[in-house]
């Protein structure tokens, strides 16, 4: 029995969301239902929701800054749900986990520098490294297909490393789109080689806080103290609870030399302070939202649990890569014997579903889809229906 209530759907059309409101723009057909982009369709925590509204009614927005105990909320966090024992002074908030990537690749790195990533990935990653002009280097994830596992080639990532001036490596952990939560042995081995190469490591962790269970989520700067020194560890509630049209993120950086680097691109940007109801849901997400967090947990993983029960019965052809970690989920079509753009034109057309197709990963996610299960079980259900009317 759910005290919060995840099963209403929510109207989200009119609201200016990237996921309901710009079918046009992205060259969508008005009828079909979004399940891409990763944000849920549920409502925030009503603890947040209420400590928005209190500090809203105030009425006035004018400049804000977060006080010492904005930190110790976070470090408390991490301590309690990652068992990260961290000190207030590591932390520094950006607008979002992207920003803060690039400020980083600015700070770390020099144009036509190398900067290394594992395929299939959330692809603003590609998109940073270019922008900024330097060398994207991919070091591909191995898909089992046997198995429908993923794993890193540490072989080739060290290759990658030394013959490509690779100054910094952007790791996804929880994975996103192949929802694998890597071990500690695997953390070691990429943490390990780009020490030995003189590496920076910027570590994505957004995902954190959805994890499935048989599966822990290690924070790569508690693996070894020496990962201290050459880390950036990019977390966000956004993720977690909802928040990311609030524009709030943390950076977790435990050098100093690193921080004041990063803090130095982020002013030439002009950014100060953060916004008064990001700061406001921030904490108060923290601080009172973690029994919400765990009825959601649970409510994933009944999704999946249906997700994966439906495809079993009525689409044994569509693979379900068992996620470890995320509420994105990686299903492989190649069974279907179609081709990349038949599978997408197919999913558009005749299932009229909207989920992010595989090569917007790279193009080791040909035939891929990634399907986003944070809604209420009928839109599930929905989704469902649709792909067996589509694929059967």
């Amino acid at each position: 029995m759910y005290k919060y209530d995840f099963n209403t759907i929510v109207e989200r059309k009119n609201t200016n969301s990237i996921k309901y409101d710009f079918n046009t723009e992205r060259k969508m057909p008005l009828d079909v239902l979004p399940l891409w982009v990763a944000d849920m369709d549920f409502e925030t925590a009503p603890e947040i929701k209420e400590a928005i509204l209190k500090r809203a009614s105030h009425g006035i927005y004018g400049y804000t800054r977060p006080k010492p105990d904005f930190n110790n909320t976070i470090v408390n966090w991490m301590k309690k749900r990652h068992g990260l024992e961290s000190r207030p002074e590591w932390y520094f908030y950006t607008p979002g986990v992207v920003f803060g990537m690039s400020m980083a690749i600015r700070a770390l790195t020099k144009e036509g520098e190398g900067v290394l990533i594992q395929r299939p990935v959330y692809y603003p990653f590609s998109n940073i490294i270019t922008d900024n002009d330097r060398v994207l280097i991919n070091n591909p994830l191995v898909y089992h297909k046997e198995t429908l596992n993923y794993e890193m080639d540490l072989i080739d990532f060290e290759e990658k490393i030394i013959n490509n001036n690779v100054k910094l490596f952007i790791l996804c952990n929880p994975h996103n789109p192949v929802g694998r939560v890597w071990t500690r042995e695997e953390l070691e081995g990429v943490g390990d080689i780009c020490l030995k190469h003189g590496v920076k490591i910027v570590s994505d962790e957004i995902h954190e806080d959805f994890i499935y269970e048989g599966h822990t989520h290690i924070p790569f700067i508690k693996i070894k103290q020496e990962y201290e020194d050459i880390t950036i560890m990019c977390t966000s509630p956004s993720k977690t609870f909802n928040l990311a049209g609030l524009q709030i993120s943390n950076l977790i950086v435990p050098s100093r030399e690193i921080r004041m680097a990063i803090k130095k691109e982020i002013m030439k940007t002009g950014y100060d302070e953060p916004g008064t109801l990001g700061m406001v849901a921030c904490q108060a997400a923290y601080t009172w939202g973690e029994e919400w967090l765990e009825e959601l947990k649970q409510y994933l993983t009944d999704n999946l649990n249906f997700v994966r029960q439906f495809l079993q019965e009525k689409l044994p052809k569509i693979k379900l890569v068992e996620p470890e970690g995320t509420y994105v989920i990686w299903l492989d079509f190649s069974g279907y014997g179609l081709s990349d753009e038949e599978i997408n034109q197919k999913m558009i057309h005749e299932a009229k579903l909207w989920l992010d197709k595989g090569t917007m990963f790279g193009e080791e996610g040909e035939f891929f889809q990634r399907i986003n299960i944070a809604a209420p079980r009928k839109t599930i259900e929905q989704a469902l229906l649709a792909l067996e009317r589509a694929f059967v």
